[in-house]
């Protein structure tokens, strides 16, 4: 299989040292040219023809975003991965960055206390996206008969009487699970829900913090939905979109009368914290049956025993379709696990939950759609 060609975009010549000598260790990638702005990196595309750039976002001359800005005019197939700092303004350069149209973005390894931490940030981070994102098999290393997860699942629900029945129940809840190439998806699906939406939304993007709350403020400008980064105590409220914040878990609990939302900092799952997993099983033993799982775009299996826990009580679960994902990771791991209901194209799956939302409710609580009956 050929290697990966890489080009690096980078003013820094240290960090342009540092991410060819790691990436050209891997046997599956190749360093084919490095460019210190953005004018050099768009004479270098033509040049070099890579198959994904690395490119950074504060540049002098042309600027990251005014590269993928012409990127996009000319090659936009192209997989572009921003290379960002985690700091505010580094965050909101990022959400511009993926609204134009870049791919993915990496956290540059600014923090690390040595080079050898930096290399293995660049290893851990880096290699794995650009992998996932070039290869022809977005979801990598699923094995085609990959067995059906069994975690330790609390009550679930009795297998005889789930015999031959279809799980249209009442939908009281929805939550998301969505990684690399959310930000996008979540700005296409949420918009499309109507604002008398009958129920609550909980949702994991696997991000690190700053961002969350910006991505929620941006979504919540775009959407009738009332869209917020998660705050600990929150009452979930219909038509309400809650954002687990950036390292930090989110799970719900039933508090008498009211459905509440916490946050914490228990270890990672996945390497990821939020993890879909985490929200996902809390989310299946507060509402069981009643609960509606989505699972979008992102690398890794975060969210597959999750869903496992959904179906297992009753619970029903959609899942967004490989060829309309960035990459098919995370919904892959569900589809090959065989836990998914529904497969769709990111283009329909707001109608799918519109529908399923109105089950067991008059059709006048969701503005255009006919009862179910």
């Amino acid at each position: 299989m050929p290697k990966i060609r890489v080009l690096i975009v980078d003013d820094a010549v240290v960090v342009r040292k540092m991410l060819s000598d790691t990436m050209n260790l891997d046997p599956d990638i190749e360093v084919v040219g490095v460019a210190a702005n953005g004018s050099i990196c768009l004479q270098k595309i033509p040049q070099v023809n890579p198959d994904i750039v690395s490119l950074d976002i504060e540049m002098p001359e042309m600027n990251g975003l005014e590269a993928l800005d012409k990127i996009r005019e000319k090659w936009p197939k192209l997989p572009v991965i921003m290379f960002s700092t985690l700091t505010q303004k580094g965050a909101v350069a990022t959400l511009d960055a993926l609204s134009k149209g870049a791919t993915d973005y990496i956290a540059k390894p600014s923090k690390a206390k040595s080079l050898d931490e930096g290399i293995e940030l660049i290893k851990s981070g880096l290699i794995p996206k650009i992998k996932a994102i070039c290869s022809e098999r977005s979801g990598l290393d699923i094995p085609s008969n990959l067995p059906k997860p069994k975690p330790q699942i609390e009550d679930p629900e009795d297998p005889n009487k789930m015999k031959g029945v279809k799980r249209f129940h009442r939908v009281d809840v929805v939550t998301i699970g969505v990684s690399t190439g959310g930000p996008n998806a979540l700005a296409e699906l949420l918009p499309a829900l109507p604002a008398n939406f009958p129920v609550p939304i909980v949702l994991a993007q696997h991000m690190p913090p700053n961002f969350t709350k910006l991505l929620a403020d941006r979504l919540n400008t775009k959407s009738e939905l009332t869209i917020k980064e998660c705050e600990n105590g929150d009452i979930l409220q219909p038509g309400h979109v809650y954002i687990a914040p950036g390292d930090y878990h989110m799970v719900i609990e039933q508090n008498r009368n009211d459905v509440v939302a916490h946050t914490n900092q228990a270890p990672q799952e996945n390497s990821c914290r939020p993890a879909a997993d985490v929200l996902f099983r809390s989310v299946a033993k507060v509402f069981g049956r009643n609960a509606l799982a989505v699972v979008l775009t992102g690398m890794g299996q975060d969210g597959m025993h999750g869903c496992q826990h959904i179906q297992s009580r009753g619970g029903q679960v959609i899942v967004q379709d490989e060829a309309s994902s960035v990459v098919w990771g995370m919904p892959g791991f569900v589809v090959k696990s065989k836990l998914a209901d529904t497969v769709l194209p990111l283009n329909k799956i707001a109608d799918e939950i519109i529908m399923k939302c109105q089950t067991g409710r008059l059709a006048s609580q969701i503005a255009g759609y006919k009862e179910v009956k």
